[in-house]
């Protein structure tokens, strides 16, 4: 009885995460292998999110190198304090207690966000943000209703507006928003806009695992090896067995 008692509660955590996923998500279609994607999603990172959000498991210069960043362009244009090394960890100057009066809460560290919500999941939040005058920033999200979150992208996509429309809940038609349309006085167009929010996905999912591309192509070598190995295997067991028989 306590062992299920024990696996309930393990999966409390599995169930909850599965019951707020209610809104359909957006396809990222990220690419590890598009080194300009992945230096513009770092200068997007770094102008727009890491006033607050930090990535304190990774450091400057392992950015630098994986992306192809020279480090003197890092320290020039990514690296906002001078005391600051490149061989740093990337840690946000933004005072934990401060920010939770600010923010209720200290905001989150951003390392692994990517495999902890899903590339899926960032892609369609950082462009659900719509204008709500009832909320402290004056901004709520589709995706995370209530967020306690400012659209620190509205400058790129301009104000959105809500798009409302009707969403099935508990077997029942609710009118609610099911999307958002900018005003267009942003610095980019709705295309720009998903692009520009791909590609600091993608820094993102590279920050989750920087080594997932060479993790991956290992394991297509390993892979090769067993089907070797095990050819190899199978034709020694024949040849010893034969003289047996």
């Amino acid at each position: 009885m306590k062992k299920w008692i024990v696996m309930l509660f393990a999966l409390l955590p599995l169930l909850t995460m599965a019951a707020g996923v209610s809104v359909p998500l957006d396809r990222a279609n990220n690419d590890l292998r598009d080194k300009a994607s992945l230096q513009n999603g770092a200068k997007l990172f770094m102008n727009y999110c890491f006033g607050c959000h930090a990535t304190q498991y990774q450091r400057y210069e392992r950015v630098a190198d994986d992306l192809g960043i020279p480090h003197d362009l890092m320290r020039e244009h990514l690296i906002f304090d001078p005391e600051t090394k490149i061989g740093d960890l990337m840690v946000s100057a933004i005072p934990s207690k401060a920010a939770a009066q600010w923010f209720g809460a200290p905001p989150p560290d951003l390392t692994l966000v990517a495999r902890v919500r899903g590339v899926d999941w960032l892609y369609t939040y950082l462009r659900s943000f719509y204008a709500d005058p009832s909320r402290p920033f004056g901004v709520n999200n589709i995706v995370f209703p209530s967020v306690g979150m400012p659209h620190v992208l509205e400058e790129l996509q301009g104000t959105p507006e809500p798009v409302w429309g009707t969403r099935v809940v508990d077997g029942e038609d609710v009118q609610t928003v099911v999307g958002v349309q900018s005003q267009g006085n942003g610095e980019l167009n709705t295309e720009e806009y998903d692009n520009a929010v791909r590609d600091l996905v993608n820094f993102l999912e590279y920050s989750g695992e920087p080594v997932k591309l060479e993790r991956q192509a290992l394991g297509w070598w390993v892979m090769g090896f067993l089907v070797l190995f095990t050819i190899v295997v199978i034709a020694l067991k024949k040849e010893y067995w034969r003289d047996v028989h």
